[in-house]
């Protein structure tokens, strides 16, 4: 505990001289701006700055916490489009969509903005004290995780899935089949044998995510407004000047507890990211939680999940960068590039050979949290005053945001098309009462568990029982039965309770 004490007082010491400090106030609200573009996110925002911090010749502490600022600001900006415009940021900002995104229908997006701004905060504070206090420790069980334990935490995630929406498993379950089958798009890295292809050179390379996400979530938006346009049942959405009540962080607080916890230990483990850990997150919420037939209508407690979770995902991310040189999501990718190309090499002894650089970051997390909630609560009013917008004039503002996002990101005309075609069918499945989430998880999930199961069987020369060799394999699949079993189970056991007064009665 000491030279943990000694290591945040280093720290603060680097974070709070005035320079560092305006980066980290300017990395959080140029991060929040970049995380509420449509197709942005924070891995986009970083890699686009990442040249502007090197060139303009920063040290290494002060380019990576204005980096890390980035980060943390464009995971606090995805909710906003996710939360007005249905219209996901990133990968972890779906499951924010199910639930945020009706309470602002509903005429209460200041409520939800701001319910998910303190969700976020707590999240994300709770992974930095997290970081601080055992980072060495967990960094050293996460690597002890094998491609045959990530299998079956990928099934675990899975099972998940099935209570994500509605009372229809088997819709749930095809959109996750979907979504798997975008993911086997491309070139097979095994074999070099091109899959569903059919002779397009364009697509040889695989689907990029943004293009998935923007198509499935904000083309098919687009359609339904012009849809509703056409058919004269286009609604102005109400707007009022709700904000977040008391009664409601009552109601959330065990709620962000548990998924704080849940979402920092799956973005400990290096590749899982926080897409994975705000779907586990609400599907667990959803389970237990006694209103869960209400998720997916604008349930507090459906949106508080999934916020709290993605921002301790993005903190546990920081845990193996950090401390082993491995990195745990595709931002902290580029914020370990961004540590190279300083001569500095992540890793156990980091904390030792460079400790303003190491706590540093950590202390620019702490204060980065806090600025960001500064930032963005007083904002909640002017962000919902977006939905004041005519509806004739946000359909072109999605548009243009998603094919600009798109081109200026990818490059290549043809996924202009792609994503209009994307947008199409997504329109469909909304129209046949599915649930895009599943799809998009599928698709995310789907490239994890192949990578993994490939790896696991090349191991073992084909030999599948190296699925089941190891007891956190074991546990998890026990998990996986568990969750799918359990609502059933409850289920059939409630149907009982219920009956057993009625049967009793007749027998008098």
């Amino acid at each position: 505990m000491d030279a943990v004490l000694t290591g945040l007082a280093t720290g603060f010491s680097v974070a709070l001289d005035p320079f560092n400090l305006f980066l980290v106030l300017a990395g959080c609200f140029a991060g929040t701006l970049i995380g509420a573009l449509p197709g942005l996110g924070p891995i986009n925002g970083v890699a686009i700055l990442l040249p502007i911090a090197y060139g303009l010749g920063f040290g290494p502490e002060s380019a990576l916490i204005l980096l890390a600022g980035i980060y943390y600001g464009a995971e606090y900006g995805g909710r906003i489009s996710s939360i007005l415009l249905n219209v996901p940021g990133d990968a972890s900002a779906v499951m924010t969509t199910l639930d945020g995104n009706p309470m602002a229908r509903n005429g209460e997006a200041g409520r939800a903005l701001s319910l998910s701004a303190i969700a976020s905060f707590v999240g994300g504070t709770f992974a930095v004290v997290l970081l601080s206090l055992f980072a060495p420790t967990l960094a050293t069980f996460a690597v002890t995780f094998s491609p045959a334990d990530y299998v079956a935490l990928m099934v675990f995630a899975f099972a998940s899935l099935a209570s994500l929406v509605g009372k229809n498993v088997v819709k749930t379950l095809l959109g996750a089949t979907i979504g798997l089958m975008l993911a086997t798009i491309g070139i097979d890295a095994n074999t070099g044998v091109p899959r569903y292809t059919f002779g397009i050179p364009d697509i040889l390379a695989g689907i990029d995510f943004l293009i998935v996400v923007v198509g499935l979530f904000g083309m098919a938006e687009l359609l339904t407004l012009v849809e509703q346009q056409v058919s004269g049942k286009l609604k102005s959405l109400p707007l009022d000047n709700s904000f977040v009540r008391m009664a409601d962080l009552a109601k959330c607080k065990w709620t962000i507890v548990r998924s704080s916890i849940i979402g920092f230990f799956i973005g400990v483990l290096p590749g899982t990211g926080a897409s994975v850990a705000s779907a586990v997150a609400y599907g667990t919420e959803k389970r237990i939680a006694d209103d869960g037939s209400t998720f997916g209508t604008g349930n507090p407690r459906g949106l508080a999940a999934p916020e709290s979770a993605n921002n301790a995902a993005a903190g546990g991310a920081m845990v193996p960068m950090l401390t082993l040189g491995i990195p745990g999501s595709g931002t902290t990718a580029i914020l370990l590039g961004a540590l190279l190309m300083f001569n500095i090499q992540p890793g156990p002894m980091l904390f030792s050979q460079n400790p303003e650089v190491a706590w540093g970051l950590i202390a620019s997390m702490y204060i980065g949290n806090v600025a960001l909630l500064i930032i963005n609560l007083p904002l909640v009013g002017i962000f919902a005053r977006m939905l004041t917008i005519p509806q004739h004039y946000l359909t072109p503002l999605i548009a243009i945001l998603a094919f600009i996002g798109i081109y200026t990101i990818v490059g290549n005309p043809f996924d202009l098309l792609l994503i209009t075609l994307l947008g199409i069918f997504g329109w469909f499945l909304r129209k046949m009462d599915f649930s895009l989430a599943p799809v998009i998880l599928g698709f995310v999930l789907g490239s994890l568990f192949e990578n993994n199961l490939r790896r696991a069987l090349s191991i073992s020369g084909g030999d599948w029982t190296i699925l089941v060799a190891d007891y956190k394999s074991i546990v998890l699949y026990a998990l996986s039965v568990l969750v799918v079993l359990a609502p059933i189970w409850l289920a059939r056991r409630a149907r009982r309770m219920a009956a057993g007064p009625v049967s009793s009665s007749k027998g008098i």
